[in-house]
């Protein structure tokens, strides 16, 4: 069997990066690709629109009630559309524990009862809670679950500031001998004037490939409403064929890079200056 590959998306919370995440998974379903999402998010709401809008239950709560061993591990996989493999880690309530050490386990469980070679996956998406503020949250990066980066932002103040911190964060676990590096920044656009380029400066600065500038949709809404994807529930439309580009260009990307140093003071002067351009 071929090397699967394996990628994770992060991103400003709020950022995204599950519609991505999803709307991706559902176009490699028709690329002769096996895609399994593992959402690692305690809210559990990653994989809901590859399954009709279902919320299924975490492995954490499943090794919490059943325990620790590989049919528990087994029974927490769900199979959504096209066949999809979908895991949510979950967590544990806000409050009562560590939501990043409840993603570990969870990780670490998948990898130790080789789930995704025994399903013949192919291709992985983990789609992480914010950006890399937690430990927890770092290891996909940490432990080598993924190896490949990529970062979602939009053109705005704290989106870039977030995108900024995962870049910094991918940079240091390099200079420390890991193999996680950067695959490129995936634009989630707002329909704000001059965004695209703003973005487009702002990868040129940590030296990273802009992967797609994704438009800002009414399908994306719409679909959700329905528990589907844009590319299940509208797939003849611009927004699906930019998610399928999107899919596209993630498969036949060579980048795997380490980020340049960029402080908080160059994303405030490039905003200040793209402000003045527009007024």
């Amino acid at each position: 069997m071929n090397k699967i590959r394996k990628i994770a998306i992060y991103g400003k919370g709020g950022i995204g990066k599950s519609t991505i995440s999803s709307n991706l998974t559902a176009a490699l379903t028709y690329m002769n690709f096996s895609p399994a999402q593992v959402g690692c998010d305690p809210k559990a709401d990653s994989v809901n629109t590859l399954i009709d809008g279902q919320f299924i239950p975490t492995l954490s709560d499943n090794i919490q009630q059943y325990g620790m061993m590989e049919e528990t591990i087994k029974n927490s996989v769900y199979r959504g559309f096209n066949n999809a493999v979908l895991i949510e880690a979950g967590g544990p309530p806000p409050g009562q524990g560590c939501a990043g050490r409840g993603v570990l386990v969870a990780l670490e469980q998948i990898n130790k009862y080789r789930i995704f070679e025994k399903l013949k996956v192919d291709f992985v998406t983990y789609d992480v809670l914010g950006d890399i503020v937690c430990g927890g949250f770092a290891q996909p990066i940490r432990q080598g679950f993924a190896e490949e980066i990529y970062i979602v932002t939009s053109a705005e103040y704290m989106a870039l500031y977030a995108a900024n911190n995962i870049a910094s964060s991918i940079r240091l676990y390099a200079s420390q001998g890991l193999n996680a590096r950067a695959a490129g920044i995936i634009h989630n656009k707002r329909n704000v004037e001059g965004e695209n380029e703003l973005v487009e400066t702002f990868a040129g600065l940590l030296d990273l490939p802009v992967i797609a500038h994704i438009p800002r949709s009414e399908f994306v809404q719409k679909a959700e409403h329905q528990g589907k994807t844009v590319v299940q529930a509208f797939d003849d439309t611009d927004q699906a064929e930019a998610y399928f580009q999107l899919a596209y260009n993630i498969i036949h990307n060579p980048y795997r890079l380490i980020p340049e140093d960029v402080n908080r003071s160059s994303i405030i002067e490039l905003l200040n200056l793209q402000y003045k351009t527009l007024v």
